[in-house]
């Protein structure tokens, strides 16, 4: 019988893929319940394999003093393992410890003052045989639990695909991995979407507990890890490593943003993500059930980064403050809303995406805000010099170079505000605008890139405009004649004082 038994075991070994050994450990702790059920049992025994195939019964007979200390140390085992049970519980367990049930270790005391004694009975009967198929079972789930936690605990993060085998509007979903049965829980669920029974659903690993049940898989879809993978699977130039994806900003259900790079001369990194006539990412929206992806060029300028993150909208100029790791974005009037987004979505993606705090302005707002802050520097009694600090009538901030000894260019509109002002009547800041057209104004734009904004269906590069610092216009010796409105040049008391005009 122990040879059919030891086929066996090398049999389940080969199927099962489990150690061997720990199942010949197994059918011994096995035999020796089943033993220790029988009339007349000896209080310590073990059973041992020997040479023949053949499972041995030996009674272990030790001294009293060695018997008793060998108690104590396992009582004091039992009782350790008992309290942090119970910590971990949160319950009080009522559980006797009784000197038979200890697990009592005499590997360490010397063979000259143990007494082994052969007390292999000839016939265990059919309760132990019994008792030893059901501990020899139960060892062999023990030990494919062990497997199976092996492996997924080394796959967090990864993406997997699964089968839905129970959905519901509230309730979590179960995931059939073909080995084992993952969880979907709410929390980690996409708002909007509906996983119907026997539909396949990619999610990332996100945890992986031991259970008495086996492993328990926790899955996520709102992992931004997950549109990394995907793109990796659609995408060839990211998977041979020619692209990468540099950063990932996601808003599950809503938008995504992710930077891309390329390591390889000639290879478009947008391009590539976008695929022939939007293949590629065409596919990551149908897995991400329609959610909206913009794929941003990565860029070691902040400046150049961050209105590029900003997309779909239009950016007229960035200022950053290296140290505080802020922007001060500014952009039209009529792209405002399309920058902040719904919610003020865009902007805060694009924040997440570039590590720097944004604060998006329209032009008549920044504008604005220099005005004040020059009409500040003028109640302080600090002597103002440099720039015009009118607004035109498109809201942006007069170019033009003030007169020297005042806070105004040129221009007659503006002449009648600093007449004003030397006049000692009080401006406020609403009222320093002027009447010209910004046709004066011309800012250079410089195209820094492509990017694409991607819904449902991909749409084309559009380029985002970044402006450069507004020249300073040189000194002349008369002002440009406006076709609309005249322009009057101020005359000054000397030569050194000529007024510079636009």
């Amino acid at each position: 019988m122990s040879r059919e038994i030891i086929e066996a075991v090398r049999v389940i070994e080969k199927e099962k893929g489990i150690d061997g050994d720990t199942l010949i450990n197994a059918l011994e702790d096995a035999l020796l319940a089943a033993y220790k059920k029988t009339p007349g049992a000896t209080r310590h025994a073990t059973v041992e394999l020997d040479n023949e195939g053949d499972f041995r019964v030996y009674s272990i007979d030790l001294p009293s003093d060695i018997e008793e200390r060998l108690i104590e140390e396992a009582r004091e085992r039992a009782l350790t393992e008992l309290e942090a049970l119970e910590a971990e519980n949160g319950e009080r367990s009522h559980t006797l410890i009784n000197d038979e049930d200890l697990d009592i270790d005499w590997s360490e005391v010397p063979e000259d003052q143990v007494k082994r004694e052969d007390v292999t009975p000839h016939d265990f009967g059919r309760i132990a045989a019994q008792t030893a198929k059901q501990v020899i079972l139960q060892r062999i789930r023990e030990a494919e639990r062990e497997m199976m936690y092996d492996e997924y605990v080394d796959r967090v993060t990864e993406v997997v695909t699964g089968i839905v085998q129970q959905a519901g509007d509230r309730n979590n979903v179960l995931v059939d991995l073909g080995k084992v049965e993952a969880l979907l829980p709410r929390s980690e669920q996409v708002d909007g979407e509906r996983y119907e029974q026997g539909s396949r659903i990619k999610a990332v690993i996100t945890e992986v507990r031991s259970g008495t049940k086996g492993p328990q898989v926790i899955l996520s879809r709102r992992d931004p890890e997950l549109i990394r993978t995907l793109f990796e699977i659609e995408v060839p130039e990211i998977a041979d490593g020619l692209v990468e994806i540099r950063g990932v900003a996601r808003e599950p259900g809503y938008r995504s943003k992710i930077a891309v790079e390329s390591h390889a001369q000639g290879v478009d990194p947008v391009g590539a993500c976008v695929g022939p006539r939007g293949s590629r990412v065409r596919m990551v929206v149908s897995e991400l059930r329609g959610e909206k992806i913009d794929i941003i060029p990565w860029n070691t300028e902040p400046a150049r980064f961050i209105a590029k993150a900003l997309s779909p909208a239009r950016v007229r100029e960035v200022l950053v403050d290296d140290e505080t790791k802020e922007a001060t974005v500014i952009v039209p009037e009529d792209q405002l809303a399309l920058a902040i987004g719904k919610e003020g979505l865009n902007a805060r993606l694009a924040a997440r995406l570039t590590g720097w705090k944004v604060d998006i302005q329209s032009d008549a707002e920044y504008a604005q805000a220099e005005a004040e802050a020059a009409f500040a520097g003028g109640d302080s009694g600090e002597e103002f010099s440099g720039r015009c600090i009118a607004i035109l009538a498109n809201g942006k901030r007069c170019p033009n170079a003030a007169i020297p000894g005042s806070r105004f260019c040129g221009i007659a509109a503006h002449r009648e505000l600093a007449e004003r002002e030397a006049a000692g009547e009080e401006l406020e800041a609403s009222q320093v605008v002027g009447g010209v057209s910004d046709e004066e104004e011309a800012p250079a734009e410089e195209v820094v890139g492509e990017e694409a904004d991607v819904g449902a269906e991909p749409q084309e590069t559009q380029p985002v405009a970044e402006a450069e610092a507004e020249p300073e216009p040189e000194e002349s010796q008369e002002a440009p004649v406006e076709p609309e409105v005249p322009v009057a040049v101020e005359e000054t008391a000397s030569e050194g004082e000529r007024p510079s005009a636009a």
